[in-house]
């Protein structure tokens, strides 16, 4: 389509769209875990057990809800990008590990899949970049 093809000059633009989309749903997922407290740290935390970590929960609830928190914030402005994508990426690979072992209508795959489909597309943008509207832009 004719109309269509000139998109392509605005890649910055789109990448600058899906930051502040994926940024601010994060912070909206992320902040009411961080307000929680150590009983959602613990709960949150507890996920670890499907890849093998036992010990702490507390903490890695903690580390999970402020990498959701502040990673959607650092998205947003483009700072230390391709760190909070790895973090991103490991946070939900844990949580769709998470989805898939619970039984009953709240786990499995159709549970797990908001949690890949993310993981997906921070691994895709760990390799793209911020964009050039980004405080790491070069």
């Amino acid at each position: 389509m004719a109309i269509l093809d000139n998109l392509g000059n605005y890649k910055n633009f789109g990448l600058l769209i899906i930051r502040i989309g994926l940024g601010i749903m994060f912070i909206y997922h992320g902040f009411p875990k961080l307000e929680g407290g150590v009983k959602t740290w613990t709960m949150l935390g507890s996920a670890t057990n499907n890849v093998g970590i036992h010990f702490w929960p507390v903490v890695w609830g903690l580390l999970s809800a402020s990498v959701e928190t502040f990673g959607g914030f650092l998205l947003i402005i483009g700072l230390i990008f391709r760190p909070v994508c790895l973090l991103l990426v490991i946070d939900l690979i844990v949580a769709a590990l998470f989805h898939l072992h619970q039984h009953g209508p709240e786990g499995g795959l159709g549970a797990a899949s908001h949690a890949i489909e993310d993981a997906i597309m921070f691994a895709g943008l760990l390799f793209v970049g911020p964009g050039k509207y980004s405080a790491d832009k070069k």
